[in-house]
């Protein structure tokens, strides 16, 4: 594990220092992309189809690199985007988009599956955690990736699906996408007969300005391999700061 900055906390004093306090339920969120995955696997799916030649190489390159700006200059139209994302798949058979996921997860998932990333959400479920998965992909990329690193719960974009079950293009319910994270999670919560109130100790890790509403919840906010900006933000804030992989832009 790399820790490159002096404010950074190394990843076993990291989990032993954001244990709840007692009487508190653990919650621990966490982002995906470039947060537990040196990578963003909306992305990566993207540059994948292109690859196995179900898009076309020019165009789809030039609209998927586009929305990734937008990311990570936080206005991402997440509508346009899921649209853009599911597209190849709606127009394969569930059976020839299953495939082509498992060969994704094989070929560009796993070997980015870092010990530390692994480690750190064990340690919180070890300790008795309520830990999910909160993520602006859709639900179609990510719920393997979610079984990959052994959490079950996953709160993704949900995607609409027509009368044969398969995907119509559009976002089912909110969106979790910057604010509509907050919202997600008080759902998530909510259903296990819990609010987002004093009896629980909410931890999130994440990376990126677009989880600022997110992070400003939490009990205990981490900027993990943070942007440039957040990582600004985070020294200000005095967030702890931890790197599991190189910075990226």
């Amino acid at each position: 594990m790399g820790v490159s900055d002096s404010s950074a906390v190394p990843l076993s004093a990291m989990v032993a220092g954001s244990a709840p306090p007692e009487g508190r339920i653990g919650v621990t969120l966490f982002d995906l992309d470039h947060t537990l995955l040196p990578l963003d696997s909306d992305h990566e799916w993207g540059v994948f189809t292109t690859r196995i030649g179900w898009t076309d190489a020019e165009e789809h390159t030039r609209r998927n690199d586009a929305f990734y700006a937008d990311y990570l200059a936080g206005r991402l139209d997440i509508h346009a985007y899921a649209r853009f994302a599911i597209d190849a798949v709606r127009q394969r058979s569930p059976e020839e988009a299953a495939a082509a996921h498992a060969r994704f997860m094989d070929e560009v998932i796993r070997p980015a599956l870092h010990p530390q990333a692994l480690a750190l959400v064990r340690a919180h479920q070890a300790r008795g955690d309520r830990v999910a998965i909160v993520t602006a992909t859709n639900e179609f990329i990510t719920r393997p990736i979610a079984e990959a690193f052994g959490v079950p719960d996953l709160i993704a974009v949900e995607l609409e699906r027509d009368a044969s079950g398969w995907f119509t293009g559009a976002i089912r319910g909110v969106p979790s996408y910057r604010e509509g994270k907050v919202v997600r999670v008080r759902q998530w919560l909510q259903a296990q007969g819990l609010e987002w109130d004093e009896r629980v100790h909410v931890t999130v890790y994440s990376d990126s300005d677009n989880d600022l509403p997110l992070l400003e919840r939490a009990d205990v906010p981490v900027a993990t391999n943070p942007s440039d900006s957040l990582r600004q933000r985070a020294r200000q804030l005095g967030w702890r700061i931890l790197d599991l992989f190189e910075p990226h832009p």
